[in-house]
Order: structure tokens, then sequence, then C-alpha cells
């Protein structure tokens, strides 16, 4: 185990039951994930990585094997003790953005702090700091009907980040965009955890959505296959190719 591991999976397996038959999701799974990584998760349809990814964030409960974030471990978990903790420490990305669709920008990005009993005001304040960061400073009274994909990805961003979490999970967060607009996005996606030194698990089937990450873990039938260090990650920007977010000085926990 690396001593400053954030996340520490060991030998985690995890069995659906589908009548007497048993489908084995993940098999043996050991990785450690240090504060600050951006990790990107890749296999084929069926290889295992949403499980991996939903059962890292509590969402599922492991077979066997141990799950331990931030010094806590999560197999131990009561289900309400693992809602606190996810409302603690995690940020969520979907895929499908997963927006309100009678509130508006603002309104989504603010209704995880109203879960933490922040008053109205104070939400609504960091809320809107959230949109200046990822640059939708002019569309915080739009709907999601009102935006792009690529613009109601980035309410998903916001709202992932309101509560000054330490790990962000995103599940193919660029998977309902195209290519374009899937660059865009994963670069704002990582320059902002990076400013911020969040850690990122993310989930993707693309090569290249993958490259984003620093550590890509590969999945195969449930097993990981292989860990690499990319040198050379694709959303390490350079001054001619930034990605075009506000400049704004905003605290992720003010």
């Amino acid at each position: 185990m690396q001593e400053n591991a954030l996340i520490d999976v060991r030998n985690v397996t995890k069995v659906y039951h589908v009548g007497s038959e048993g489908v084995h999701a993940l098999r043996g799974a050991d990785l450690q994930i240090a504060s600050g990584d951006i990790c990107s998760i890749i296999g084929r349809s069926g290889s295992g990585k949403s499980t991996l990814l939903n059962v890292l964030a509590g969402l599922e409960q492991v077979t066997s094997g141990e799950i331990v974030i931030a010094g806590k471990h999560l197999e131990r978990m009561t289900q309400s003790e693992l809602i606190v903790f996810r409302q603690r420490h995690i940020g969520f990305i979907f895929q499908s953005f997963n927006l309100m669709p009678y509130y508006t920008a603002l309104e989504n990005v603010a209704l995880p702090l109203s879960f933490r009993g922040v008053p109205t005001v104070d939400r609504l304040k960091q809320a809107k700091r959230m949109l200046e960061l990822v640059g939708l400073e002019t569309h915080m009274k739009h709907k999601p009907n009102e935006l792009s994909g690529g613009q109601q990805q980035r309410v998903g961003i916001a709202r992932a980040l309101v509560t000054d979490p330490e790990i962000v999970f995103a599940d193919e967060p660029t998977g309902n965009l195209d290519s374009s607009t899937s660059d865009e996005v994963m670069r704002v996606i990582i320059d902002i955890l990076r400013e911020h030194r969040k850690t990122l698990v993310m989930v993707t089937h693309d090569s290249h959505i993958a490259s984003f990450g620093d550590k890509v873990i590969h999945l195969l039938d449930g097993r990981i296959t292989d860990i690499t260090i990319n040198q050379a990650p694709e959303g390490e920007t350079t001054k001619q190719n930034e990605p075009k977010v506000r400049e704004t000085e905003v605290k992720l926990d003010a």
C-alpha cells in the first residue's frame, strides 16, 4: 500500500447472483490511488469498470475484500453512514448529466448544499461561484433544455464540486457528447481538479478520453490487468491551447 494512498482497494470481489448462477464482476482487485491523482478506468463493455466505480463510491457493497477511503472502511459502513460519507467526501459527474429539468442551472448546482442544510443565500452564492468557474456565468437562469450538451455537463461539473469533495467520480462523463465538445469538457474537468488538488476517478471506454488521466487502470473480465502511468496526460494544457474557462478566484470551501 502507498503510504499516501487516499483510496486503497484490497482484494475486492463482486459477485452478482442471477438465479442460481454467480456472475463475477470483479475478481480480486487491488489498487491504490493517491490524493490528487487523475485516474482513468478503461475496459470494454462488461469488463467490470462501472462496478469498480460503484463499489469505490459506496453505491454497491463488495462481496469480499476491503475498500479504505480517507482512512475509513466503506465495507463496514451502514447505508446511512455511507450516505453521510458520500455527502462529505465525494462528488459525482454523470454521463446523462442528471439535472433537474425544472430547475435553473444555478438551482441545480446549489441542490447538494440543500441536503447539508446550508442556508439558501449561502448555497446560491456558492453555486454562482461554481458556475463562474466553469464559464457559465451568463447561463445561470437557463434550464437544462435551454443548454447544449456541453453546457449541461459543465453544470454537472459545477454541481459535483460545490460541496468541495476530496474525490470526484465520473461515469463516462463525455459519453453523450461529440468529440470536440468531449475534449473541451475534459479540459475543464482536468484543469479545475488539478488547480484545486482534487482526486478524479473516471470510467470510460474511450482510449482518447482515458489519456487525460495520469494513471490509466485497465480492466478485463473483472480483473485489473495493467496500470499505466501517463507521463504526458492529454489534459496538460499549453499556453496556446488553454480551455476557455473564466479566470476567477474561487475557493471551493468558501
